[in-house]
């Protein structure tokens, strides 16, 4: 069982409007969307590796938010970037990265305006100097 943490879904896309289950249809611009989850729940870490083989099988029924955009052909996971920690920091990061997003989406469940962030290019190093900044170690996963 991988440990605990927060992870950063890193996809490149074209663009494209997708109908996003109760948040409706909504556009995005070409270039990178930035996706920020918790892993703190039983199987940890191991939840960026379930994103990870959907967007490569795209073989089930989205669940969440994050799914439309890993079962769409617009949208192609590109990196994964984890990092271990026991401390509920996913609102944190999302913060920290802020700027353009996706008012809704991935946050229903806290008080964020999203988890969903816009770059028109590639935020790697973005994403992991924040994750930094919260005293995290980020660990780089290239998909493609």
């Amino acid at each position: 069982m991988a440990g605990k943490g927060i992870y950063c879904l890193c996809l490149r896309n074209s663009p494209t409007s997708l109908s996003i289950g109760r948040l409706g249809e909504r556009t995005f611009l070409e270039g990178w969307h930035l996706y920020v989850g918790s892993a703190q729940g039983s199987g940890g870490l191991a939840r960026a590796d379930r994103h990870q083989r959907l967007a490569a099988a795209r073989d089930r029924r989205p669940t969440w938010h994050i799914d439309r955009l890993l079962l769409s052909d617009r949208f192609r996971l590109a990196v994964v970037i984890t990092a271990e920690t026991e401390a509920p920091l996913e609102c944190a990061l999302a913060a920290a990265i802020g700027g353009r997003s996706v008012q809704g989406f991935g946050s229903s469940d806290c008080h964020c305006r999203s988890h969903l962030f816009y770059r028109p290019s590639d935020p790697v190093g973005e994403v992991c100097t924040a994750m930094e900044g919260l005293g995290l170690a980020p660990a780089i996963r290239r998909v493609i």
